[in-house]
């Protein structure tokens, strides 16, 4: 298949065309001519680098009502990623070879991006035992990030050994940061509002003090540590701290960590129950200089689809967690580019080079250059919509941002040369 992008601007440049064939960027150039070739115009659209997620929640196996690999997969791709890591808290519990490899087929099947999947740190998840990390790195699969995400890895003796053994194949522990004792029964974040609303809170001190440990212990063993999810502004000072020790740390911020703040839980709507929770405006505004100065290395969506029973209930009985997927680059052009913390070389960055540096991912967070996978998408940065969950692909409706008017539409994506979405509709 040979495809030819006419007058892309290259992380925002002046307009070039792209050329695709056999999976690859064959040549960039003004005024490419090729017979035969499918011509895609890209008149005013910015061509970007595939995006890599660290932090998918596919459901598949066991929550096939909440979500599957192919209806994750389509969000993604609709979302302009073509690699996304999916995470471990799946029914059985990806702890093992054989289902980290069942998912990865499935995400083969599919076809419409690359599933990475995560393995669990620990049997079941449970905290009490290393699971299969060696078998799980030697698979098929090829698993490098091993999290137990939804639960903390809270026995530092424990999380000393998953980093000691995650060294031998150049793997990640990605540490869901949460201090147990402190959070039992939280609800949302811990503060002024939490009390007027009679809500438990989750102290940001439960998330900083699992951080400061972990990093303290990263750093003695030297392996590599990656932080999901922060959400406070401790935690990115206590990165910062880590980094100019030059500590192995990497970390994620999720975008409805960059956009929404405490407030929201203000209505009760239990679509805004998430965990880590939403903080304090204060919070997010550190969120946002820790990520355009890079102390926060990378944008995760933490994507959680939930059934209709899980979500539309009482606030203490909800399920957390929030869609991201289709949103994700709208939500950072409108909390990061817009106001000009971010140009297009850094959300190329932090959303593709990055998660896959991170993840040690061949082939995605390339530049888009003649040679390279042709792994990419094209935005529209003047579009702007209102998000009707209704229009989702994905199999939940759980989005925090039913109603916003966000800006930015994925118009296509490529991977490896193969268009995943053309003119803003998937191609599978």
């Amino acid at each position: 298949m040979t495809t030819l992008i006419k007058g892309a601007r290259v992380l925002g440049g002046d307009p070039t065309d792209l050329l695709l064939r056999d999976g690859r960027i064959a040549a960039v150039g003004e005024r490419l001519s090729v017979p035969g070739a499918t011509v895609v115009d890209a008149d005013g659209l910015v061509a970007l680098p595939g995006l890599v997620d660290l932090h998918t929640h596919l459901r598949e196996p066991g929550r096939e009502d909440a979500e599957t690999v192919e209806t994750g997969s389509r969000a993604a791709a609709l979302g302009g990623f073509t690699a996304v890591h999916a995470m471990a808290n799946t029914d059985p519990v990806a702890d093992t070879a054989g289902v980290v490899e069942q998912v990865w087929r499935l995400g083969r099947q599919a076809g419409l991006v690359d599933v990475v999947p995560v393995g669990a740190v620990t049997v079941g998840l449970r905290g009490e035992r290393l699971a299969e990390l060696g078998a799980m790195a030697d698979s098929a699969a090829r698993v490098r990030v091993f999290s137990d995400d939804g639960h903390c890895v809270a026995d530092p003796a424990l999380m000393r050994r998953a980093l000691e053994y995650v060294k031998a194949f150049d793997g990640v522990v990605a540490q869901h940061a949460e201090e147990p004792r402190l959070t039992a029964g939280a609800q949302m974040n811990e503060g002024d509002l939490s009390a007027r609303l009679g809500l438990t809170g989750w102290p940001a001190a439960a998330e900083e003090a699992v951080i400061a440990r972990d990093v303290l212990l990263a750093e003695h063993v030297g392996a590599r540590l990656h932080v999901c999810h922060v959400s406070t502004a401790g935690s990115v000072e206590i990165l910062r701290w880590a980094k100019s020790r030059g500590v192995q740390v990497t970390a994620e911020v999720t975008p409805h960590h960059l956009l929404l703040t405490e407030s929201a839980a203000a209505s009760y709507d239990p679509v805004f129950k998430v965990n880590p929770p939403l903080r304090t405006d204060a919070d997010v505004q550190a969120l946002r200089a820790g990520l355009a100065d890079g102390t926060i290395d990378a944008v995760a969506t933490d994507h959680a689809p939930h059934a209709v029973e899980d979500k539309e209930s009482e606030w203490a009985q909800a399920r957390p967690g929030m869609l991201g997927l289709e949103q994700a680059l709208s939500v950072v052009l409108e909390t990061l580019v817009e106001p000009g913390l971010l140009d297009w070389a850094g959300v190329a960055d932090r959303m593709s080079v990055r998660p896959a540096a991170i993840g040690r991912l061949d082939g995605h967070g390339r530049p888009l250059a003649p040679g390279e996978p042709a792994n990419l998408l094209l935005l529209d940065p003047a579009a702007r919509a209102v998000v009707d969950p209704a229009a989702l692909a994905s199999r939940s409706r759980n989005s925090p941002y039913a109603g916003r008017e966000l800006p930015g539409r994925v118009v296509a994506t490529f991977l490896r040369g193969t268009a995943t979405v053309l003119d803003g509709e998937a191609q599978k």
